[in-house]
């Protein structure tokens, strides 16, 4: 639950790294030209994916660990795809390894 929280956390982030005219964007994926294209219905998906992750932390943690847990994961996130995406290391075989990774050792620990 906590690696789906996490995913979700990074895909927030990066849709709405998307919407942001200063950054410098790369088009390696066609839906990275859509969320250019319509930031509008990319920040309230964005947030939409925020508002899901903090509830999912929610549920897995009580309150107060929870919220500490998410911002905590949002400043750590947000700070790797912004140093990360501009120099394109940041791609969908490296996210899908990472994402398996930490689904196996989620459920080993458990």
């Amino acid at each position: 639950m906590i690696t789906i929280a996490s995913l979700i956390v990074f895909l927030a982030f990066y849709t709405l790294y998307y919407t942001s005219k200063r950054a410098a964007l790369s088009y390696d994926l066609g839906f990275e030209k859509w969320m250019q294209k319509n930031p509008k219905q990319t920040k309230i998906t964005g947030l939409i994916l925020l508002l899901t992750a903090y509830i999912m932390w929610l549920f897995t943690q009580s309150l107060g660990c929870g919220t500490l847990m998410f911002f905590i994961q949002l400043m750590t996130i947000g700070s790797l795809i912004i140093i990360l995406t501009p120099l394109k290391k940041v791609n969908s075989k490296v996210l899908l390894a990472i994402l398996i990774i930490a689904a196996l050792l989620e459920f080993y620990y458990n």
